[in-house]
């Protein structure tokens, strides 16, 4: 990493822009406390990104919320519009057989990255999970899965991405990749556990498992999690009950995904 790199302004920044998108409407505490940097500072940036127009604070509290002009922050960003096409039915289906809601996850930056799911659609959930909302990679079950089926480049790009922002998450994913055991036993047993999520908005109180999600040319697009309230269940029962239909589910969306590209369906019998 070149000297002087990254410039903590800008990172700090955008930490601050994230965890308005990501939890607003938000109060000012909340802000210091989501990116992690001091009340003084996260008031200059909030300040900042008032004049810029991102974000607005809401009328009768003192909580800031986004505008729509941060959608002009991903013109040019082509999202993984296919891989919702082709799995809202499946993932659908899969909720009214188990009744827990369904997740579809994919990469960003260091995050993971709520593409689609069916939170809407059972009682069986604390909180609803829309398109856009992020969790640490590595304190995950979807990141877990992404971890230990990307190739080696992109799990050196997420390093370096850890090593840039130094959180307590990023720690725990260096950790993490400190020992291969763990990466291992996820590839050889086609799945990943996160017991008790700590980042998501009902800490502690949901589990889940989550199996990777392959495209039509074998490359790693995702990971398809289900998650269930942590008090109804031991991970090994989850894991007894589920995996198999969540399995049936990955491969229908592979299926799913090679009839949209016309192109030969490849067996990921392996990876589970």
């Amino acid at each position: 990493m070149e000297r002087g790199v990254p410039i903590r302004a800008i990172s700090r920044g955008l930490a601050v822009l994230a965890s308005v998108n990501r939890d607003g409407p938000i109060s000012m505490m909340g802000i210091a406390r989501a990116a992690q940097i001091p009340y003084p500072t996260a008031c200059r940036i909030v300040q900042t990104l008032l004049h810029e127009g991102l974000i607005e604070k809401e009328p009768a509290r003192k909580r800031y919320r986004v505008t729509s002009l941060v959608q002009t922050l991903s013109t040019g960003f082509q999202s993984e519009d296919q891989l919702v096409a082709a799995s809202r039915s499946h993932i659908e289906a899969l909720c009214q057989e188990v009744g827990w809601p369904i997740s579809i996850a994919t990469r960003v930056g260091t995050r993971m990255m709520v593409r689609d799911s069916t939170h809407n659609m059972t009682s069986l959930t604390f909180s609803h999970y829309f398109p856009g909302y992020t969790l640490p990679i590595a304190e995950c079950a979807t990141g877990k899965v992404h971890l230990a089926f990307c190739d080696e480049d992109e799990r050196a790009a997420i390093v370096d991405g850890w090593k840039a922002i130094e959180t307590d998450a990023a720690n725990m994913g260096m950790l993490l990749l400190s020992d291969d055991f763990m990466l291992q036993k996820i590839r050889r047993d086609g799945y990943a556990l996160q017991v008790r999520n700590v980042y998501n908005a009902d800490p502690g109180k949901t589990s889940s498992i989550a199996v990777p999600l392959f495209g039509e040319d074998d490359a790693l697009i995702g990971a398809l999690a289900l998650i269930y309230f942590a008090s109804a269940m031991s991970s090994a029962e989850a894991v007894e009950k589920y995996l198999a239909p969540l399995q049936a589910s990955a491969r229908a969306i592979h299926e799913s995904l090679v009839e949209i590209s016309g192109s030969e369906p490849y067996s990921i019998e392996a990876a589970e």
